[in-house]
C-alpha cells in the first residue's frame, strides 16, 4: 500500500473540489458558446462586433492570466464600486467564484465556434419546413435546431471539456483546495514531491477517464436512430 501520510482524505476532497469546479465552469461556458454563437451569426453588427471581440480577447490570453486577472481585478472593481457607496471594507472574490467566471469565460469562446459550425452545418431548408409547418421561432429552436446542434458539437464540446478539466489545476494559484493545491500541501510537508504529484496526475487521468466514458455515452445517445452510410 502507498503511504500518503495521512493527506488521502485532502486529495479526494480536492478531488470532490476539481469536478465541481470544472462542472459549474462548463455550464457558464455552455450559455456563454449558445449565445456567442448566436452573436456571431446574427445580423445585428454590433452583436458580432462583441462575439468576436470576446472570442479573439478570450482565446488570445493565456487562462492562468485569465484566472489571474479575474481573481485579482474583481477584487478591485468591487471595493471600487462599493467605495462609491461609502463602503470601504475589503471585499475579496472567492477563489472558486473566480476559477469558474475565468474557465467559464475561455471555455465558453471556444465553445462559441463549435457551436456556430454546428448551426451553419443545418441545412436552410430544415428551417422553412419548419416554418411551412407553422413552428413559430421558440418552438422551432427547442424542436429543431437545438437537438441536432447538440449532437453536431458533442465531440467538440466533449474535447473542451476534457481541457477544461486539466485546467481546472490553474485556479490552485488563487488558493483554491482542488486536486493540484491539497497535493502541493502535502509536498511541502512531507517533502516526497514525486509522490504526491504521481498520485495528483493519476487521480485527474482517472477523472479524465471517467469524462471519456460519459462523453462516449452522450454521443451514442445522441446518434440513435441516424442512419449511418
Amino acid at each position: 500500500m502507498i503511504d500518503l501520510h495521512g493527506f488521502g482524505d485532502q486529495l479526494l476532497q480536492g478531488a470532490v473540489v476539481t469536478l465541481e469546479l470544472a462542472l459549474s465552469s462548463l455550464f457558464v461556458g455552455l450559455i456563454l458558446g449558445l449565445l456567442g454563437a448566436s452573436a456571431k451569426l446574427s445580423s445585428v453588427r454590433a452583436f458580432r462586433w462583441i462575439a468576436n471581440g470576446y472570442t479573439t480577447i478570450i482565446r488570445g490570453i493565456p487562462e492562468l492570466l485569465t484566472v489571474l486577472i479575474i481573481y485579482f481585478g474583481a477584487t478591485s472593481v468591487l471595493m471600487a464600486i462599493a467605495g462609491l457607496f461609502g463602503y470601504d471594507e475589503y471585499i475579496e472574490v472567492g477563489a472558486f467564484a473566480a476559477g469558474v467566471t475565468a474557465l467559464g469565460l475561455t471555455f465558453g469562446a471556444y465553445a462559441t465556434e463549435v457551436f456556430r459550425g454546428a448551426l451553419q452545418s443545418i441545412p436552410k431548408g430544415q428551417h422553412e419546413a419548419a416554418t411551412a409547418l407553422g413552428m413559430g421561432p421558440i418552438r422551432k429552436l427547442y424542436r429543431i435546431i437545438l437537438p441536432q446542434v447538440w449532437r453536431i458539437a458533442l465531440p467538440g464540446l466533449g474535447n473542451l471539456f476534457l481541457v477544461l478539466l486539466k485546467d481546472t489545476a490553474l485556479v490552485s494559484v488563487v488558493g483554491l483546495d482542488d486536486i493540484m493545491r491539497k497535493a502541493n500541501i502535502a509536498v511541502s510537508s512531507t517533502k516526497e514531491a514525486f509522490l504526491f504529484y504521481l498520485v495528483a496526475a493519476f487521480m485527474y487521468l482517472a477523472l479524465t477517464i471517467i469524462s471519456m466514458v460519459f462523453v462516449s455515452f452522450m454521443e451514442k445517445r445522441a446518434s440513435r436512430g441516424l442512419t449511418r452510410g
